[in-house]
């Protein structure tokens, strides 16, 4: 079958309101909240964005550390990110650096950031999903 003839797979989550800003999102057997940072209950809409952003670079790098049976001891990707100043209200600026502890070769360096800058994720911001927001009066 050749793509156009495929069909994508439908994910479907489900958020509900909770409480003050908090919301729940559920998807197949998993709870998530969030909030909003003032209160503190769980992390922001956009601290998920950046962290969805750094966990899949995480995956991806890490399942090239054990394939090439090196170790992922030690293995941490961490991210700073920067709100615009203007508007529209969105993410202005994220830095990713992923941490290794293990010696890598030079091509294995950039094999690993050639991954890094692959994930799932990242490819998404580079080729924006079409997104489309309806209201609706009652839940279906």
């Amino acid at each position: 079958m050749t793509p156009a003839h495929r069909q994508p797979v439908l994910h479907r989550l489900v958020v509900r309101h909770v409480r003050d800003d908090e919301f729940v999102i559920r998807l197949r057997d998993h709870e998530l909240h969030t909030d909003q940072p003032d209160s503190d209950r769980a992390l922001s809409p956009v601290e998920l964005f950046v962290a969805s952003l750094a966990t899949c670079v995480a995956h991806y790098t890490g399942t090239f550390l054990r394939r090439h049976g090196l170790s992922r001891e030690g293995h941490v990707v961490k991210a700073e990110y920067a709100m615009a100043i203007d508007r529209p209200a969105r993410v202005a600026r994220i830095h990713l650096t992923v941490h290794v502890d293990t010696s890598l070769t030079a091509p294995q360096q950039a094999a690993l950031q050639a991954v890094a800058n692959h994930c799932t994720v990242h490819n998404t911001l580079r080729h924006p999903p079409e997104i489309q927001i309806r209201v609706e009066e009652e839940l279906p």
